[in-house]
């Protein structure tokens, strides 16, 4: 797999390389600065995410944009990729259960819960708009984007999501959600969040443990899961709940 992935990324090299010198270099050896812009620009949001996916559909995620921005800016950032055989099944239906209920079923849009936060919204306008994003759109947008909000991201963030369905299996994404979602002070992934909040590692979790863990992602810098409050110690109990209806109802089915 290793010389594949080699292999694979010089042949792109060589295939880009070739294609900047025919394109973009007139005759007279002068440079066209826009046609090179647009060049860069059509690469990176077409290739360039399209051979990512392709790569990490293998092997382990290194880094996301938000954790290199955290280390620039000299904030903690606590990470370690694992296995989705080396995390606690617990979490998996916890977090289904808690934001993405139809995550088997759908292709990267719930459409149904998409109009329910409409609706939500319209009666109560001053509330934050929540719970139209699935756990698709959310490692799309965790892999490749930064926090910042814009209708431009949400646009960027609805196509690297249709790739992200078509290039990976539903258990991959899955696995790179609960590897890489940011639970709260500087802890990205189940491994980091177990390990800083209850003292264990992800594969040991209890269903409380990732009950609480799955409750505070709305607002995991805000909330602990170590420390609940009354608000998450509920919502917690709630998600338990969750979590068995997931396992009874098989609503995990394409991650098994």
């Amino acid at each position: 797999m290793g010389q594949w992935i080699r292999d694979t990324g010089a042949w792109l090299g060589r295939q880009w390389h070739a294609t900047w010198r025919a394109l973009w270099h007139r005759a007279d050896g002068r440079t066209p600065w826009i046609r090179r812009g647009l060049a860069v620009l059509f690469f990176f949001l077409f290739p360039a995410p399209v051979i990512l996916l392709l790569i990490f559909r293998f092997v382990p995620i290194p880094f996301t944009p938000q954790m290199a921005l955290d280390a620039v800016t000299l904030q903690p950032v606590r990470y370690s990729w694992r296995s989705y055989d080396e995390i606690a099944p617990v979490l998996g239906r916890a977090v289904i259960g808690a934001e993405d209920q139809n995550f088997c079923t759908h292709h990267g849009f719930d459409w149904k819960g998409i109009e329910k936060a409409f609706a939500d919204h319209e009666r109560h306008p001053r509330k934050q708009l929540r719970g139209a994003s699935t756990i698709s759109q959310q490692t799309a947008r965790t892999l490749f984007l930064v926090s910042a909000r814009s209708w431009v991201r949400k646009g960027v963030e609805a196509y690297l999501t249709v790739l992200i369905e078509f290039l990976w299996p539903k258990k991959r994404i899955l696995t790179a959600y609960l590897n890489l979602v940011d639970w709260g002070h500087g802890n990205y992934g189940a491994e980091a969040a177990a390990q800083s909040y209850f003292g264990t590692d992800a594969a040991h979790l209890t269903r409380a443990q990732a009950a609480r863990l799955a409750a505070v992602l709305p607002n995991p810098d805000h909330w602990r899961a170590d420390r609940p409050g009354r608000y998450v110690a509920g919502r917690s109990a709630h998600l338990r709940g969750q979590a068995n209806s997931v396992a009874t109802d098989g609503l995990d089915w394409c991650v098994k």
